[in-house]
């Protein structure tokens, strides 16, 4: 089976290379090889590619900047699903698809469940909910992964952000009023795989698609888990001037932002483990691995 990867050097889709390897002949593109802002070049691309599956990790992430450049985010999180899920369609292809957290709009006092409406507050969060909507509609039969919070050894995140300033600064301020769990890359990539097998195994007629959650087990704040990765990084020898005894508590009106972020980005698992017999890791083990694979490399 030929699998199509987009975003191939994200957080998400460098990890997805390696899980899906034993399942079929990847086709890994980037940003440089298919624009997902290009329609005719989603369609082009799949093709020429013929896959039987399609997993798209690529999006726009740049939830500030979002805010003033509504277009490309709408183009690559809202539409490029959509056309992903009918060229699928068409071959008899299935999609893998992931979203966000975003899509809620945080106010609810318990986690959310896949059925939960979704009220998005700002331009990315509203884009990832259109696309996921584009591809529900495109007739494809797929896989809506809902995660938050993504951390991996490869790429940009919260937690290489924390290391470089507690090297920097002997004070950090970091939010503490929004909840919710950090997610390895490499887990959604192994969680994917999973999926993907059953699916080879089971035949597409007798696999349940749909909107799933996945994240690992647990909660936290941003503030807690910016101590962890201190904590854990001191622990390892890294020499900081920050200390987790020096991370301010701040609360998410004295830390401004252009896009609003959900309070609470709790996100219930209990489908995606009943369904197909999981037990989720901690996000302390997913994020530890993580913290491992960047500390060995710096």
């Amino acid at each position: 089976m030929n699998i199509l990867l987009t975003g191939k050097n994200g957080q998400v889709g460098f990890e997805l290379q390696r899980a899906l390897a034993p399942l079929g002949e990847i086709v890994a593109v980037d940003q440089d090889e298919c624009d997902l802002a290009d329609a005719a070049a989603i369609r082009d691309l799949i093709r020429r590619v013929k896959p039987g599956l399609i997993v798209n990790p690529a999006a726009y992430t740049a939830v500030d900047k979002a805010e003033s450049d509504v277009a490309t985010a709408d183009a690559v999180n809202a539409r490029a699903p959509g056309v992903i899920g009918a060229e699928a369609a068409r071959l008899g292809a299935w999609v893998v698809h992931f979203s966000t957290d975003y899509v809620f709009d945080g106010t609810k006092r318990d986690a959310y469940v896949e059925e939960d409406a979704t009220n998005p507050q700002g331009v990315y969060g509203r884009s990832k909910r259109d696309g996921e909507l584009a591809l529900q509609a495109s007739g494809a039969r797929h896989v809506i992964l809902r995660t938050s919070w993504v951390v991996g050894a490869h790429g940009n995140n919260f937690a290489k952000t924390m290391l470089r300033l507690a090297a920097e600064r002997e004070q950090l301020s970091v939010v503490a009023d929004q909840f919710g769990v950090p997610t390895s890359a490499a887990l959604l990539a192994d969680l994917t795989a999973l999926l993907v097998r059953e699916a080879q195994l089971k035949g597409q007629a007798d696999f349940a698609f749909g909107v799933y959650h996945a994240v690992p087990a647990g909660v936290t704040t941003w503030h807690e888990c910016a101590c962890f990765v201190i904590e854990q990084a001191l622990r390892a020898g890294r020499p900081l001037k920050a200390r987790p005894e020096t991370i301010k508590a701040i609360t998410t009106a004295e830390y401004p932002t252009p896009a609003r972020r959900p309070a609470n980005s709790r996100l219930d698992t209990t489908r995606l483990r009943r369904t197909f017999g999981l037990q989720l890791p901690s996000w302390q083990s997913g994020l530890q691995h993580i913290l491992e694979q960047i500390l060995s490399r710096s």
